[in-house]
Order: C-alpha cells, then sequence, then structure tokens
C-alpha cells in the first residue's frame, strides 16, 4: 500500500490556505493580529506561555463573539522538561444557582437543555462564574517569563486604537443580531445605528480598552477581588443574574493530569474530567485501532460509518457518565480501557447504523477559540477558551465593555443528572487541545473551536494525521462528520455517491457547510523545524518565528 491517501479516498479536496514555517517559534491562532501578537512575545525572547497569553488577550478584542475574560478555558501545557498539565480555568455555576433554578422547556430532548424564556441562553441569568482571566494570569506568573503589563500591550493596542472587522466577524454579527439589538451597549459596538458592523469597518472597543490598561495594572485581583469584580457583581445583582462576590473571590483554578491514550504505537494527551474530550477520544481511538482505517481510505462511506458509529457510542456515555469529578464518579479506567473498546467494537456492525445506549453508569454519590504556540526551548501551549455560544450571553456590561459567556446552557436544568446544575460546579465542555507523542517526542499539538463538534472533529485530525498520513494543512482541512445519534452531518466536500451509501447503511445524512470551527496545529519535525496550520473555516493565520541573531564576533565598518 503506497503512502499517498488520496489513491484510496472517497472523498479529496484542496486546501485553501498554506502552511506557515519556522525554526525559533510558532504561534497559530484564529486571527492574525492575535497570532502577531504572540510572535511579538518569542521574538522578544519571551516563551510559548508569554506568547499564549498575549495570544489570548488579543483575541478577546478581535475575536468577541468567541473568547473574553469573563469566560472559561482549558490549557494544555507542555514544558521544556517534558512535562505535561492542564490548567483547568472552566466557569462554575454561581452559589445562588440550585438543581431546579430553571425550568426545562416542555417537549425538550434528554440532550437539549433548553429552558423556558431561554434563561439560560441569553441575558444576566446564563452567565456563569468567570474563570478564564484568573487562569490566564495565574499561568504567566507560574510558566512565563514575561510581565503580565508587557503581554498585554498589544491587546491594549488593537482595543484603542480599533481594527478592522473581517468578513467572519460580520458574519458572525449578523448571526447574532436579533438577540443583540435587545441590548444598547453592545448594540452600540457592533451594531451601530441598529445595523451590523460589514467587513473593512473600523471596530472600536473604547471601554475595553480601559478596562485591558486596568487588568495590565492590577492583574487578576482587579476583577476577583476590585473594582471591576464590583462592576459585574453591581450589574447581577440589578439585572437578575446570579453572580455574587463570594462566586468571585472563592473560584479556584485547577492543575490536572492528561488522560494518555495509545493509538498505533503513538501516545495521545488530551484533557481530563470535567472536560469529556479526552477520555472520549481514547475511547474512540480503541475501537478504531482494531480497523485498517487507512485501508478503508479517508472520506469512503466504510470509514465515515466506523467513525460515526463510535461517536454514538461516545455521545451515549457522554451524557451518563460525562462532568465535575467532584460532583460525578466518572469511571475513566474503564471508558478509556481496551477491553471495554473491544466490547464495543464486538457489537458494531460495518455496514449497518445503529442506536447506541450507554455501556458504563456514572459513580454517583458551540462557539469558541483555540491558539497553539511552541517556543525554542521546548515549551508548548495549546489552548481552548470560550464564553460559550456565538457572543456569548449577547449582552455587554457597561463599564467593562466585555461580552460575558453564556456557560450555563451547558448544564442540564433537570435534577438527578451527571450534568445537572449543583452550586460551584464546572462545566463539562468538548474542549480538546491535544498533543501527540511518536517514541516518547512531541509531534503533534491541536485544538479548534466548535461546541459537541470540537472533540469528534479533534479524533478526524488525528486519524487523518496518524492512518491517512496527511500532511499537516491537509490535516486541519480536510472535510468532517459528525453526530451524537440523530443525523448524520457531513460537510458538502463528501460526494453524493458517499452520501448514498452512507443512507444505505441506515444512516440519515445531512449535508452542511461546515462541521465545528477553525483548527490550528502545530507539527515538531525531527530537525528541530515547525511547521503551523490553520483551516478554513475561520481566520486562523499561522506565523513562524525563523532566522536568529547575528554571529558572534561580526562587525561591519565603512572604508
Amino acid at each position: 500500500m503506497t503512502g499517498n491517501w488520496r489513491e484510496r479516498a472517497g472523498t479529496t479536496f484542496d486546501c485553501q490556505k498554506q502552511p506557515a514555517s519556522g525554526s525559533r517559534g510558532m504561534v497559530v491562532s484564529n486571527h492574525p493580529l492575535a497570532s502577531a501578537a504572540g510572535m511579538e512575545m518569542l521574538a522578544a525572547g519571551g516563551n510559548a506561555i508569554d506568547a499564549a497569553i498575549a495570544t489570548l488577550f488579543t483575541l478577546t478584542v478581535v475575536e468577541p463573539m468567541m473568547v473574553g475574560i469573563i469566560g472559561g478555558g482549558m490549557a494544555h501545557i507542555r514544558l521544556a522538561d517534558g512535562s505535561h498539565r492542564f490548567i483547568d480555568g472552566q466557569s462554575t455555576v454561581p452559589l445562588r444557582v440550585r438543581p431546579d433554578t430553571y425550568r426545562s422547556k416542555p417537549g425538550s430532548a434528554h440532550d437539549v437543555f433548553d429552558t423556558v424564556g431561554e434563561e439560560n441562553l441569553n441575558g444576566p441569568k446564563a452567565v456563569a462564574t468567570p474563570g478564564s482571566l484568573k487562569a490566564w494570569c495565574e499561568t504567566l506568573q507560574r510558566f512565563g517569563t514575561m510581565s503580565l503589563a508587557d503581554v498585554m500591550q498589544p491587546a491594549i493596542k488593537h482595543a484603542s486604537r480599533g481594527f478592522v472587522a473581517t468578513p467572519y466577524l460580520h458574519e458572525c454579527i449578523v448571526d447574532g443580531a436579533q438577540e443583540m439589538l435587545k441590548d444598547k451597549v453592545i448594540s452600540a459596538v457592533y451594531l451601530p445605528g441598529g445595523t451590523p458592523l460589514k467587513a473593512g469597518d473600523r471596530v472600536m472597543p473604547a471601554e475595553y480598552a480601559e478596562t485591558l490598561a486596568h487588568i495590565s495594572r492590577h492583574g487578576e485581583a482587579a476583577l476577583y477581588r476590585g473594582p471591576l469584580g464590583d462592576i459585574l457583581v453591581d450589574y447581577m445583582k440589578a439585572h437578575g443574574g446570579f453572580i455574587t462576590r463570594e462566586d468571585l473571590t472563592s473560584y479556584r483554578t485547577v492543575e490536572r493530569a492528561p488522560i494518555r491514550a495509545n493509538y498505533r504505537g503513538w501516545e495521545i494527551l488530551g484533557p481530563p474530567p470535567p472536560a469529556a474530550s479526552g477520555v472520549h477520544i481514547a475511547q474512540m481511538l480503541n475501537i478504531l485501532e482494531g480497523y485498517d482505517i487507512a485501508a478503508l481510505g479517508f472520506g469512503t462511506a466504510e470509514t465515515i460509518h466506523l467513525l460515526a458509529e463510535v461517536l454514538k457510542i461516545a455521545f451515549a456515555d457522554r451524557a451518563a457518565a460525562s462532568g465535575d469529578p467532584d460532583f460525578v464518579g466518572v469511571p475513566v479506567e474503564r471508558l478509556i480501557s481496551k477491553d471495554y473498546a473491544g466490547e464495543r467494537r464486538r457489537a458494531l456492525d460495518p455496514k449497518r447504523a445503529q442506536q447506541w445506549g450507554a455501556g458504563v453508569q456514572p459513580l454517583e454519590s458551540a462557539h469558541t477559540t483555540h491558539m497553539t504556540a511552541a517556543d525554542a526551548f521546548g515549551n508548548v501551549v495549546a489552548t481552548t477558551q470560550t464564553i460559550n455560544n456565538l457572543f456569548g450571553a449577547k449582552f455587554m456590561i457597561p463599564g467593562l465593555g466585555t461580552v460575558p459567556n453564556n456557560y450555563m446552557n451547558l448544564y442540564d436544568p433537570r435534577p438527578g443528572h451527571a450534568l445537572s446544575l449543583a452550586p460551584g460546579k464546572r462545566v463539562t465542555t468538548s474542549m480538546s487541545p491535544m498533543m501527540a507523542l511518536r517514541g516518547g517526542k512531541l509531534v503533534y499539538a491541536l485544538g479548534l473551536p466548535g461546541g459537541k463538534r470540537i472533540f469528534p472533529s479533534a479524533l478526524q485530525a488525528l486519524v487523518n494525521l496518524i492512518d491517512h498520513r496527511m500532511r499537516l494543512q491537509e490535516a486541519v482541512e480536510a472535510p468532517r462528520v459528525w453526530t451524537e445519534g440523530n443525523a448524520l452531518e457531513v460537510e458538502s466536500a463528501v460526494p453524493e455517491g458517499v452520501r448514498a451509501t452512507l443512507a444505505s447503511f441506515g444512516h440519515k445524512v445531512l449535508a452542511v457547510p461546515t462541521v465545528a470551527g477553525g483548527m490550528n496545529a502545530i507539527q515538531f519535525h525531527d530537525d528541530g523545524s515547525l511547521t503551523g496550520a490553520a483551516c478554513w473555516r475561520a481566520d486562523g493565520s499561522p506565523i513562524g518565528l525563523a532566522g536568529g541573531l547575528a554571529r558572534a564576533g561580526v562587525r561591519f565598518g565603512l572604508a
């Protein structure tokens, strides 16, 4: 069998973007100004952690629909000594919230968390206690080399001077306009005069520039123990939100060990609970390991069918037994075991779609951003951050100039389930900042936004790289599929003939423009060089640092 995946493919495609290469560092994010902010830190002698935090703060300015300081996230950090850790800065349920605080919308399916009046989706009652700002500041202090003021300068600059809206930002504003128009403050920035900003218009979040400048001087205390927190708490009290001063002062980040999986001789490292992704990517890889995916070919009906079935299995188990490990006993060892994968594989029909139930029980008592950075010292950061839905809770807090999360929409409003509400409970997400090692050496770091579609897309990228041996750019741009048991979504590049065969297997096939968001990734080559790639689904831009300092002793003079 040759190494060219296209010879066996049922679906082919052409890449729309070009990768970047470097030897001294790489930053890839979903906006060129954010990638440039991170690269500025590397060029100044900073490390990957400095670059990551600079990138994230800049993303809160230029990608405001995806990420903010009133949000949450998960960072996967590999230090130069080869150690891996996850910094959990996920949002938590405010202490005033109880399991029955919201009323589930009558007739909602088990996996739909809609509530009466959309209280957990839009507005102040949708906002969970934020963790992102605290996590970023603590991470920089622990692992970075530069000051908070230095890494925040690019973000402050773009907020104070403004920046040009991209077509992608314009489309996101249009998508959220109906709800955002109900709030005068957010409308003044993104829908002036009631009309969405167009591509090429200048975005001027001047009030947010003042907030960033204050944080650069006072750190995370400005929000969690200071005047910015007062503004947030006062707004919540005045408008029916749940966050109190106690929520902010009691919030803690958590450092966690990665979930590790072995797949065809590769070691795959992903986030542990409360994130569902690492466990279920390991679970799905274990099942797929029993099939010759490379021989079946990329984008064939046979391969897509297997992907669909393992996705349905994973989502059935996720619904039953994923959650905050402080509240739910997640059966991690069972889920990621080869024996359990074998049980599931033996029940899988390679030619027939099935309905799957959970194979485990809990041991009871959509819009995001991602960035990846690497330096010349061996430090790597892959981090996914979000305010949950597009433009979060769809309003802006006066005095802060930022959009808060609507993370409460990710909890089950019905009591008695793994994902039900409880005071202080951390949100369960699909964030997948993944790294893949071969022979103990890091080869790939990747991630993407996209809600429930994140970890299935990360899985497919890993399969593209390991089984199909795609180039990095191909792997992040390749057409994707997704299902959690209902319709099988396939991106429109999948040919009609393949879709027809999948339908004959029993799948309800639905062609869609995109599955999940803009993936970005870094590949680490044996010669020390780096490749960075970002896909067409967002404004992703890789920037590589090469060259270096002058040779010692070099001088020149004029005769």
